[in-house]
């Protein structure tokens, strides 16, 4: 099996900053993409970072500037650090890995269990 194991995010006041870690683990043979996804209440589940096996990485409009992804590879861990946040950042953060298993020659998507992220005014 795969997982996603996700850490960081938390309470933070406007300005701050905090890191969101995920780490994919078991039967992997490749990764073709790992990143995040936010959804805030009410609200469909958006893009925020994504970063490809070539290293390219897409940011989405509301995060450039602010946020980085990077990634560890020999841990298959990204890491998204999120500085001078806004309360409209506020959201649960999932990762999101597009991963192909060992022994086997199909893509499939994977998501973590979604880590709360919430900055004050």
């Amino acid at each position: 099996q795969v997982r996603l194991v996700e850490s960081g995010g938390g309470l933070v006041q406007a300005g701050g900053s905090l890191r969101l870690s995920c780490a994919a683990s078991g039967s992997i043979g490749s990764i073709k993409a790992m990143g995040w996804y936010r959804q805030a209440p009410g609200k469909q589940r958006e893009l925020v970072a994504s970063i490809e096996s070539g290293g390219s990485i897409d940011y989405a409009d509301f995060v450039k500037g602010r946020f980085t992804l990077s990634r560890e590879n020999a841990r298959n861990t990204v890491l998204l650090q999120m500085n001078s946040l806004k309360p409209e950042d506020t959201a649960v953060y999932y990762c999101n890995a597009v991963i192909r298993k060992v022994l086997t020659s199909v893509f499939t998507e994977y998501w973590g269990q979604g880590t709360q992220v919430t900055v004050s005014s």
